[in-house]
């Protein structure tokens, strides 16, 4: 296969590039972060790069558009004038000679702020693995007739009662070295009373096990020290999977579209969990080859379509009606036959899934919250890119999803972006000026306090501020549309001629334009807002519910949710702000809580098989009520609770009470 050279800048990084391979899919294989939201789909125009023109004898290239494919249709719909010249999507532009690329600040993803930290669990003690010390005699020449192997289990049987134990054949090779090594005196380690995972010389206290969330978005480890409950470290990154599709479905369809899809896919997220496990041990055990060897227990929860990734089972089914899963119930694998750099002969515990698409990420939440309990009608919200929903109390407690779509993640948004260094977190608007006031992360203060602000776009939470924000200020009304004839310099109309609100002059930002929020941006959060009240109130109807007692915002990006903004968009039905509270990464506390707790293990089999699982998509109702959850708040459903919140706010917006 003919190869040509590629260099991106500003990064510096450069190779041999396959003829025929796309800008993107070179950035990908030299290292060089580009946004690719949509998933190669030619569908979010956030890849754009500009490819230089002329000779550079400094690199010895000759580089221009020539060496490219020739522009698309896909392309041409998302370049505008102000982009300026020789911009291409990179995930449209084949190579087809050597190139100099520039990738625009814009296009370029930054390391997202993953913000996933434990909280503390009340919970009993009883782990899985547990460690034990054990002190045998030296043999004689009387002994011949007994093996290292019974002299273990006889000792175990006699000090501690554990009967009937096995061993780990790995573990057994290496039996008769480790006892002499500690002079007779071991450590052993048995996983759930029933086999020996780990031998080691002499006395050790420590154990340490490891409860992993893996996200559609990203991935977070907790190193857990299994003697005390306590997370010693905590590591994350961003799931490796992303290049590949922003969203579930987008990894389905890549797995569906290319031969070697799950192999890549599965590949990316096991080297990448590696990462974590190495990152997460390496501050806690120095100077040591192998540290993730240390760990001999691990927890995991995902959504289905991560799991079947994960696991390496073919995903396309559960893309496809009926959306039958390969597997429901919990499975424990050796970490040896997954490829995890653990104690080889450590089990991976992978938590159950209740259906197609609601996954062991969402019984981590359902055993961290425990509605099941509760005697009081409580809405759940797992906000992401799939959204998660479950509904009840001790009676009954339903579960459905929501295909919110990328939008709380930055994707369709014009100048969306992740939680990444620059992105403008928080927004509040001045109702009177139409003047707006906010926080960049990365910076402490608001911007008009400031000096330099480098704003660079607009992450999740924020959307939902300014949206929020601008209905409340009267800048659109409740149909999502703009006001007409507002006297203020920050509503004016895009090329296209559509309105659009300011949010950043130019001079504010590192990316030297306007950051703004379009109509279209309003619309896609009003899509993914729909769907996630629709799923709540169809949910409502099947429980014969009228009201809710309480609303839990759980996952990272519901922690960091302005309440307030949540309400008044209508992301959920009414209820007393005060009963609406985030509780952070809920499925990691569940995967946590099963790595502390075995018997939370058989609980979380037994309630993903009791929880009813309600498909709200075939609902002959669905659409009506997802129309008129388009709507802010709503179209016709009552909201008392924030009526008297935002007259006390001074708001003049009419709200029905």
């Amino acid at each position: 296969m003919k190869k040509h050279k590629v260099i991106f800048q500003p990064s510096g990084r450069r190779g041999e590039v396959e003829e025929g391979k796309t800008l993107l899919e070179a950035a990908q294989a030299l290292g060089v972060d580009i946004e690719g939201l949509c998933g190669n789909k030619k569908v979010c125009g956030k890849c754009k790069v500009r490819i230089e023109e002329g000779y550079f004898e400094k690199d010895n290239i000759d580089s221009g558009m020539a060496h490219l494919s020739p522009l698309g249709e896909d392309e041409i719909k998302h370049i505008k004038p102000e982009d300026g010249p020789g911009i291409r999507l990179s995930c449209s532009a084949e190579v087809r000679g050597d190139v100099k690329v520039f990738v625009p600040e814009r296009s370029r993803a930054g390391k997202q702020v993953v913000r996933k930290a434990a909280k503390e669990l009340s919970i009993a003690l009883d782990p899985a693995v547990k460690k034990y010390n054990i002190d045998l005699e030296a043999p004689t020449l009387h002994d011949m007739t007994t093996g290292d192997y019974e002299r273990v289990l006889k000792f175990l049987e006699d000090d501690y009662g554990l009967k009937g134990l096995t061993f780990d054949f790995m573990v057994l090779k290496y039996l008769q070295d480790v006892l002499r090594v500690g002079e007779w005196k071991a450590t052993v380690t048995v996983w759930m009373d029933k086999e020996i995972i780990k031998v080691e010389p002499g006395f050790i206290d420590a154990t340490y096990g490891l409860a992993v969330d893996i996200g559609t978005t990203t991935c977070v480890g907790y190193l857990t020290d299994l003697t005390t409950g306590k997370v010693v470290n905590t590591e994350s990154m961003m799931n490796p999977q992303v290049p590949y599709g922003e969203d579930v479905m987008s990894r389905i369809t890549y797995a569906m579209t290319n031969d070697e899809g799950l192999e890549t896919m599965h590949k990316a997220i096991i080297q990448g969990l590696n990462e974590v496990i190495e990152k997460v041990v390496s501050e806690i055990i120095k100077d040591c080859p192998t540290p993730g060897f240390a760990i001999d227990d691990l927890t995991i929860v995902f959504n289905t379509a991560m799991h079947h990734i994960f696991l390496g089972m073919n995903p396309i089914y559960i893309g496809r009606s009926p959306f039958i899963p390969a597997v429901q119930n919990s499975l424990d694998i050796k970490a040896r036959d997954i490829g995890l750099k653990i104690n080889p002969s450590a089990y991976i515990h992978v938590l159950p899934i209740e259906a197609g698409f609601v996954g062991a990420d969402n019984v981590g939440v359902l055993i961290a919250e425990e509605q099941y309990n509760q005697d009081e009608m409580v809405l759940v919200i797992d906000i992401g890119t799939n959204g998660e929903l479950l509904l009840g109390n001790r009676d009954r407690v339903c579960s459905t999803s929501c295909a919110t779509g990328p939008a709380f993640e930055g994707a369709q948004i014009k100048f969306g972006m992740r939680a990444a260094p620059g992105a403008i977190e928080i927004v509040l608007i001045d109702p009177e000026t139409k003047d707006p006031k906010y926080k960049v992360i990365g910076k402490s203060d608001w911007h008009s306090d400031l000096k330099k602000i480098d704003a660079k776009g607009i992450c999740g939470s924020a959307i939902i501020d300014v949206v929020a924000e601008m209905f409340k200020a009267g800048i659109i009304d409740k149909s999502g549309r703009f006001a007409k004839d507002l006297d203020t310099p920050r509503v004016r109309k895009d090329s296209d001629s559509r309105p659009e609100y300011v949010l950043a002059w130019a001079n504010e930002t590192s990316i030297n334009t306007d950051i703004t929020i379009t109509q279209g941006d309003v619309r896609a959060l009003q899509l993914a807002k729909g769907a996630l009240y629709a799923g709540a109130k169809l949910m409502m109807k099947k429980l014969g519910v009228t009201k809710l007692d309480r609303v839990i915002l759980a996952g990272a990006f519901g922690s960091h949710i302005n309440r307030e903004a949540s309400i008044t968009l209508g992301m959920f039905p009414d209820c007393p702000i005060d009963m609406v509270y985030a509780v952070g990464n809920a499925a990691g506390d569940g995967a946590r809580m099963a790595l502390l707790n075995r018997d939370k293990r058989i609980e979380a089999n037994e309630k993903a098989r009791w929880v009813e699982f309600i498909e709200i998509a075939t609902d002959p109702t669905f659409e009506k009520e997802f129309m008129q959850a388009m709507h802010i708040p709503h179209m016709k459903d009552k909201f008392p609770h924030l009526k008297e919140l935002l007259a006390k706010s001074g708001s003049k917006i009419e709200i029905k009470g």
